[in-house]
């Protein structure tokens, strides 16, 4: 989603100009910050005219409304409002709901129980995406169902927001993530965190699937020094400070007098008198100052403690402050190895210099458009071929290593012209799911992006041209049918994947054509035991780009493209999910039994604890959990490459026990 190393969000309060709400999401936009998130504070202005402004005037980055409470907004109306700014904002929009503070709903009529306001928080999920799915929703007896007349909502992520453990257990269990709220401490954090966690592996979720956010309030200056000064004259640190529990204290090592003290001083008005009782350590426990690079180096401590997602929050909603916490965001975002204490070079000296973040962040923009973690659908087929050479006993090494390195080249030359042609088609954009963003932002561009294909593609076409001096023309009908299968997969005129072919044709590439030239040229002849291995091969290389097309289909709908996801539906495409899954242990098992594959083979079954993860992501994301499968191409790659590598691994064992 982000065009950051690690994503990080802005957050901003409902106040002010609704036009300068719209400048400072527009300004994180352009630095590519994963989301902007407004939060809702009794008495001030309402949080969703500002969501819905933002919503409407700023592309290409995430805008969520958190926390809202279902006690002064119905969950019917909640789901209203929702649908609106989906229609505003598809697939960008994030929802988050909290129980709001106590003294404020009781200021307007509306008792408060924690225990109530978690179930309620909890119903209101439930019924939301009832709603939102285009379900009728029960009522009270004799009354008729409340029906939807509103088109289903693109999938919304929902947030808990809250600090009381059944709020982390709510989250765990049920929701797309966690919200911490404004000026939590980290030993707070902490506690949260693994609450949430051992919910989310007692509800048999996937490790991980809840990410966790929260606000952090940050001021900033030219030093820590200065900073820390500033916010303990700010009424609204002072109040945010007052309003810790005795808990929210001790957790962080500090006395809960000292806040009843700060407490009288704020409801006297004596903000003088508060800031003079203020520690350093009572700030720092709480909030984030200092210079840009300290206040990034705290969202890193953060983020260490567990949350996935920094929401960094100017305490003064000002065009300098904002400006500040945007950069900090950066900073935290774009370097790897930012700690507390080290100095980091500013984005616009990155921008301008050949060194430091800017030349990392060109560096990883490079790795992300060859996509590594997928060259494992070139590599194992060609390991395959090689494998069952060395069980024949048939083994060449300059000739599988050619084969080798002309498959993995195929597949980066492929993979580049996927990202021009997506970008161009506008399918990946700043917030698509798992794009790479470094053409999209700039740090890769697309004249260079087709630099890096043609050498990839040239580089294979030499080998291939060595291999056909070496085992003859049969080879050369496989090297051009792969060629124009790679530059056609998404380039015009050909651009089959955009036509609903890219299934059966990757199936019959990375497969059979795959596992069948690399054993020719590594053997110099055709086999059928080749052709059966390239069958569980080609289905888990097909499984890899159908979980992608799965998870992608409103992106790609949008887009104007088809694929068989879109076209199926998305039951249908968990089924072909679970099938090309189950397919590959089922024909392997099969060749096993016929005795076309050596028993060895069976090796590969020891990957199966990697199959029931991506399975039960699988199932979690065909309820609608579309965050149970944002990394499926990824993880079932981890499943392709295992399998693979153990399929292998028996066939060339089998060596040492044939003749």
């Amino acid at each position: 989603m982000s065009a950051l190393v690690r994503p990080a969000g802005l957050g901003l309060a409902s106040h002010g100009d609704v036009r300068d709400a719209v400048r400072h999401a527009e300004r994180a936009a352009r630095a590519g910050l994963d989301s902007v998130w407004f939060h809702e504070t009794y008495f001030e202005r309402d949080g969703v005219t500002y969501t819905t402004a933002v919503a409407a005037a700023v592309p290409g980055i995430r805008v969520a409304l958190g926390a809202i409470n279902p006690n002064t907004r119905h969950p019917v109306l909640i789901a209203m409002t929702v649908s609106a700014l989906d229609d505003l904002a598809p697939g960008r929009m994030v929802l988050a709901l909290g129980s709001a503070l106590p003294l404020r709903l009781r200021q307007m009529g509306y008792d408060y129980d924690p225990d109530l306001a978690t179930a309620k928080v909890e119903t209101t999920i439930f019924e939301l995406r009832k709603l939102w799915s285009g379900e009728r929703l029960p009522t009270a007896a004799g009354l008729p169902e409340i029906e939807p007349m509103f088109p289903p909502v693109h999938h919304v992520p929902i947030w808990v927001a809250g600090y009381r453990r059944g709020f982390h257990e709510l989250a765990g269990r049920s929701a797309d993530g966690f919200l911490a709220r404004p000026a939590e401490s980290l030993p707070a954090l902490q506690l949260g965190v693994r609450r949430i966690r051992a919910a989310e592996l007692a509800a048999g979720r996937p490790p991980g699937t809840v990410e966790v956010g929260g606000y952090l309030l940050a001021l900033a200056d030219s030093s820590r020094r200065a900073a820390l000064d500033r916010a303990k004259r700010e009424p609204f640190v002072i109040y945010m400070l007052s309003v810790q529990s005795d808990f929210a204290m001790r957790r962080a090592g500090l006395d809960p007098a000292l806040r009843q003290a700060i407490a009288t001083a704020w409801r006297a008005e004596d903000y003088h008198g508060a800031a003079r009782i203020i520690p350093d350590e009572l700030v720092d426990a709480f909030l984030l100052c200092g210079t840009r690079e300290e206040i990034a180096a705290g969202a890193q401590r953060f983020r260490a403690a567990g949350m996935t997602l920094p929401i960094l929050q100017p305490v003064l909603q000002e065009d300098d402050q904002v400006e500040a916490v945007v950069d900090a965001a950066l900073l935290y975002g774009s370097s790897g190895d930012l700690v507390a204490g080290t100095a980091a070079t500013s984005r616009r000296a990155a921008l301008s210099s050949e060194t430091g973040i800017g030349l990392g962040r060109r560096a990883r923009g490079w790795l992300e458009i060859v996509r590594p973690f997928s060259l494992t659908a070139s590599a194992i087929p060609v390991a395959a071929a090689g494998g069952l050479a060395l069980a024949n006993h048939v083994m060449n090494w300059p000739l599988f290593a050619a084969a080798f390195l002309g498959g993995v080249m195929l597949q980066i030359g492929t993979n580049v012209i996927n990202e021009i042609y997506d970008v161009r088609k506008g399918i990946d954009a700043i917030t698509s799911p798992r794009a790479s963003l470094a053409l999209v932002t700039g740090r890769v561009t697309e004249r260079a992006a087709f630099a890096l294909a043609a050498l990839a593609f040239l580089l294979a076409t030499g080998i291939g041209v060595w291999l056909i001096t070496v085992r003859g023309w049969d080879l050369a009908l496989l090297g051009v049918i792969g060629l124009l299968g790679g530059w056609g997969y998404t380039a015009p005129p050909l651009q089959y994947k955009y036509r609903a072919a890219g299934l059966p044709l990757v199936f019959l590439l990375m497969g059979p054509l795959m596992v069948l030239g690399g054993y020719y040229a590594v053997t110099g002849s055709w086999s059928w035991p080749a052709a059966v291995v390239s069958v569980p091969i080609g289905l888990l290389v097909t499984a890899i780009l159908h979980g992608n097309e799965w998870r992608d289909i409103g992106e790609d709908a949008r887009a104007g493209i088809s694929t068989v996801s879109i076209r199926a539906g998305r039951r249908a495409a968990h089924a072909l999910y679970v099938f090309l899954l189950v397919g590959a242990y089922v024909a392997l098992a099969v060749a096993v039994a016929v005795g076309a594959l050596p028993r060895l083979s069976l090796l590969a079954f020891l990957s199966l604890p990697l199959f029931v993860r991506a399975m039960r992501a699988s199932e979690l994301g065909a309820t609608g959990q579309q965050r149970a499968i944002s990394m499926i191409d990824l993880q079932t790659a981890q499943l392709h490459m295992a399998f693979g590598l153990l399929l292998v691994a028996g066939l060339a064992a089998t060596a040492l026990w044939t003749p």
